[in-house]
């Protein structure tokens, strides 16, 4: 039996950038019950607390049992039990010269490819200390939005990744979201997350299941496949409800 089960967060276990539904957080009540549960997504730490904690009636207990990786597992944290607060325990972060210099080609790909929007909801490239992410609607466009951009413009998108990822071949260049890429330093991503998860808890990667609605290759959900970890793929948070539910029945035999 599996003993930790990892999530992406957005479109897998909640609408992009909206809060987790009743059910899901009461299926994560549960899922805490009976197994470590980690949460790796591109997000900032505070989005993971809006979207996520914030919405969990947990027990300092369980709390523990939740590990959070913002920024596609650049930052790690851990709830202190006794501060009753969540505590840094490693970050990642791109000196402020590869952050500028990242901010600079992504902004000028994006123009020439005409895929710079011109009245975007918000900031369109994100400074997250331990990554860059370009977010083509602006940071605080609304989902539905986000969805119909997505199904129009998904070969753009990984077209713009791929050129990213030619002009800047020393760092991680990932699609991921909806509307997102994602970039970090090479080989910081979210296997190397999970390589992290692994020792923190002494399990192995055969101890570990990921969910996730970006396991193609390219998405930045991949990595967790290609490093060997089972995957479950999803679609929406519906999904992974119902993966959730079956997972909390099986342990509970």
């Amino acid at each position: 039996m599996k003993k930790v089960i990892a999530f992406d967060l957005d479109d897998t276990l909640a609408v992009t950038k909206s809060p987790i539904s009743d059910r899901m957080s009461e299926l994560l009540i549960d899922l805490l019950e009976k197994y470590e549960v980690c949460i790796i997504s591109g997000g900032k730490f505070e989005q993971f607390k809006k979207q996520v904690v914030d919405r969990l009636e947990a027990s300092p207990l369980q709390l523990r049992k939740l590990h959070l990786m913002p920024t596609c597992g650049t930052r790690y944290y851990r709830y202190d039990e006794i501060e009753k607060d969540w505590k840094l325990r490693y970050a990642e972060d791109l000196t402020a010269k590869e952050r500028k210099m990242i901010i600079d080609i992504t902004e000028k790909s994006a123009k020439e490819m005409n895929m710079w929007e011109a009245n975007p909801y918000g900031d369109i490239i994100e400074d997250r200390g331990s990554q860059i992410s370009i977010s083509f609607l602006g940071q605080l466009a609304p989902a539905e939005e986000k969805y119909a951009w997505a199904e129009k413009n998904s070969e753009r998108r990984l077209a713009l990744r791929s050129v990213l990822a030619e002009k800047l071949p020393d760092f991680e260049v990932r699609a991921g979201g909806s509307t997102t890429i994602d970039i970090t330093r090479i080989g910081i991503d979210k296997a190397y997350g999970m390589e992290k998860l692994i020792d923190t808890l002494d399990v192995s990667k055969e101890d570990v299941l990921f969910i996730g609605d970006k396991l193609e290759e390219g998405g930045n959900d991949f990595p967790v496949k290609a490093m060997g970890i089972d995957t479950i793929a999803v679609e929406r948070w519906e999904d992974t409800a119902l993966v959730i539910e079956t997972l909390v029945r099986v342990a509970g035999r």
